[in-house]
């Protein structure tokens, strides 16, 4: 009895099976993409993070010295790395010179050198605010330079104040900046007459 041949079309290529379902993963993996790209929608109750402004205090890359930043709103709420969040202010970052700076990565040390604090107004109230600057800690004994801006956020950046001071020694205390947001939320009155903050403790 003679074999019948098959022609082309009956030919099965394991080759093609592999391709079409590698396509059918792609497209799967695709879908699943598109998914996950898709934002929730905000859950009742939700607010989105912003900042109003932002107050930025800074002093000497690679020094080893703690400033800390201090906050004063007009309700008299005051922000500082024991209370981080204190009516719309926050402080979103808290330096402590060199301490924890650094992090060790294939074995080898990396330090990063910036030295800044920063509090944000997640919103505000008219009134005076005041932004104080404390020599907290003492490495090596020497003064420090600090540096403070103020930036207008919303509706465009824009730098309300910049200007320096020197803190002398450990527990000193200097004001930086003092400024009035009035209720169409933009700022005069901006002054650096001292006013103390830092709690003696």
């Amino acid at each position: 009895m003679a074999r019948r041949r098959r022609g082309p079309e009956a030919e099965v290529d394991p080759f093609y099976d592999m391709l079409f379902n590698m396509l059918i993963a792609f497209v799967f993996c695709f879908i699943v993409a598109l998914l996950a790209m898709n934002p929730k929608a905000l859950k009742a109750g939700d607010i989105p993070a912003k900042a109003e402004y932002i107050i930025t205090v800074s002093w000497p890359d690679m020094n080893p010295n703690d400033i800390d930043a201090w906050g004063q709103d007009p309700g008299g709420n005051l922000v500082w790395f024991r209370a981080r969040e204190a009516g719309l202010m926050h402080l979103d970052r808290d330096d402590r010179g060199l301490a924890n700076d650094s992090i060790v990565v294939n074995n080898k040390s990396i330090v990063n050198p910036l030295n800044q604090e920063v509090i944000t107004l997640r919103g505000f109230a008219p009134g005076e605010y005041s932004f104080n600057a404390h020599y907290y800690d003492s490495k090596d004994g020497q003064p420090v330079e600090v540096t403070v801006s103020v930036v207008k956020v919303n509706p465009r950046a824009e730098v309300v104040y910049y200007g320096t001071a020197t803190l002398a020694r450990k527990g000193d205390e200097v004001t930086l900046v003092r400024f009035t947001v009035l209720p169409d939320g933009s700022a005069n009155n901006i002054n650096t007459l001292p006013k103390q903050l830092v709690q003696r403790m």
